[in-house]
C-alpha cells in the first residue's frame, strides 16, 4: 500500500507542472496584460508603467517570466496580485477554504443521500419508491447548474429565508462566535444544496444500477438458497461489490463539484476560488490567474488520489496491480 501510495504522489508531480506552464501559456497568447489595461489611466504616466514593467518581469518572454514564477511557487511564493496589490498566496489561501467548505458539505449530502435512496430503490425495484427516486434523478440532471443557481436565486430572494450573495452578513464581525458559525452556514445552505443537486441524482443512478446488477450474481443467488434474510444478502454480500464501481467515480465527481462550484461562486456570489479566478482573468492578472488554477487543479488531483487510495484499500486487486 506504501509502494501504491508513493507511485501516485510521484505522478502528481508533471501533472501540476503541466497545468501551470499550459495556462501561463495561454495567458501569454491574450493580447494585453494588466499593465496595459493600466496604461489606458491618465493619471499614470508610461515612463511609470515602464517602470513597473522591468520591475515584475513583464519585458521578458513568458518563458522566462514562468521560470521566474515556478522558482519563488517552489518556495510557497505564487507571486504577486496587480489586482488586489498583495500576495496572490494569501489571497488564495482565503479563497480556497471558502470553496473547500462548499464543496466539503455539498460532497457529504450528495453522497450521503444518494447512495442510502440509491439502494432503496435497487431494493424496491418498480416500486413507489422506485419511482420517485428516478424523478428526482430526471429533474436534478435535466436542470443545468446555472439555471438552478440562478432559481435559487429567485428563491432567496422573493422568501427571504436565505441571503443573497456572500459569505457572511456585514454585522458579522461584531457577532458573538456561535452567532458567527450559524451566520456562516446560513450563506452556506442555498449554494450547497445547488451545487450538490447534479452530483446527487448522478450517484443515486449509478447506485441503483449497480446494485441491480450486483443482486442478479450468482453468488447472491446462493446466498439466499442457503437461506440467509433478504436484508443480510443486500448489506453483508452485494452492497460492497456495488460500492466499488462507486469509489472509482468519486474523483470524477470532485472533479464535477469543482467545476460546478466555480459557477455556483460567480452567479450566487460565493466568495470563492472560482469566483477569484474569474475576477483575476478579466483583470488580466496573470500571477494569480495561474495560482488559481494550479490551486483548482491541486484540489481536483488530491480527490483522484483519494479515489485511488479508497479503491485500492476496498480491492486487494488494485493494490497488486
Amino acid at each position: 500500500m506504501w509502494t501504491f501510495t508513493l507511485k501516485r504522489i510521484i505522478h502528481l508531480i508533471p501533472i501540476l507542472l503541466g497545468v501551470s506552464l499550459l495556462t501561463f501559456l495561454l495567458m501569454a497568447l491574450t493580447p494585453g496584460d494588466y499593465l496595459t489595461t493600466l496604461s489606458t489611466n491618465p493619471q499614470i504616466s508610461p515612463a511609470k508603467v515602464q517602470e513597473l514593467r522591468m520591475k515584475f518581469g513583464l519585458d521578458k518572454p513568458w518563458y522566462v517570466q514562468y521560470l521566474f514564477w515556478l522558482k519563488n511557487a517552489l518556495t510557497g511564493d505564487l507571486g504577486y496580485s496587480f489586482a488586489y496589490k498583495t500576495s496572490a498566496t494569501g489571497l488564495i489561501i482565503g479563497r480556497l477554504w471558502n470553496t473547500f467548505l462548499l464543496s466539503f458539505f455539498a460532497t457529504l449530502i450528495a453522497w450521503g443521500m444518494a447512495v442510502p435512496l440509491g439502494i432503496w430503490a435497487a431494493v424496491k425495484k418498480n416500486s413507489i419508491v422506485d419511482r420517485l427516486c428516478g424523478l428526482i434523478a430526471f429533474v436534478g440532471l435535466s436542470i443545468p447548474e446555472v439555471l438552478l443557481a440562478l432559481l435559487a436565486l429567485m428563491f432567496a430572494y422573493a422568501t427571504r429565508w436565505f441571503p443573497v450573495g456572500g459569505a457572511q452578513s456585514p454585522m458579522y464581525d461584531t457577532l458573538e462566535p456561535m452567532a458567527q458559525l450559524l451566520n456562516r452556514l446560513h450563506h452556506l445552505i442555498l449554494p450547497t444544496l445547488v451545487l450538490a443537486a447534479s452530483e446527487l441524482a448522478g450517484i443515486m443512478r449509478q447506485m441503483r444500477s449497480n446494485l441491480l446488477d450486483t443482486l442478479r450474481a450468482e453468488y447472491v443467488t446462493s446466498a439466499r438458497a442457503k437461506g440467509l434474510s433478504e436484508g443480510w444478502v443486500v448489506y453483508k454480500h452485494a452492497l460492497r461489490n456495488a460500492i466499488n464501481p462507486l469509489l472509482t467515480i468519486f474523483g470524477y465527481s470532485l472533479a464535477g463539484l469543482l467545476s460546478g462550484a466555480f459557477i455556483v461562486e460567480n452567479i450566487m456570489a460565493w466568495p470563492g476560488l472560482g469566483r477569484l479566478t474569474m475576477e483575476a482573468f478579466f483583470a488580466k492578472d496573470t500571477n494569480l490567474v495561474v495560482a488559481s488554477i494550479v490551486m483548482a487543479t491541486t484540489l481536483l488531483v488530491i480527490g483522484n488520489f483519494i479515489a485511488d487510495l479508497l479503491l485500492a484499500w476496498s480491492d486487494p486487486r488494485i493494490r497488486l496491480q
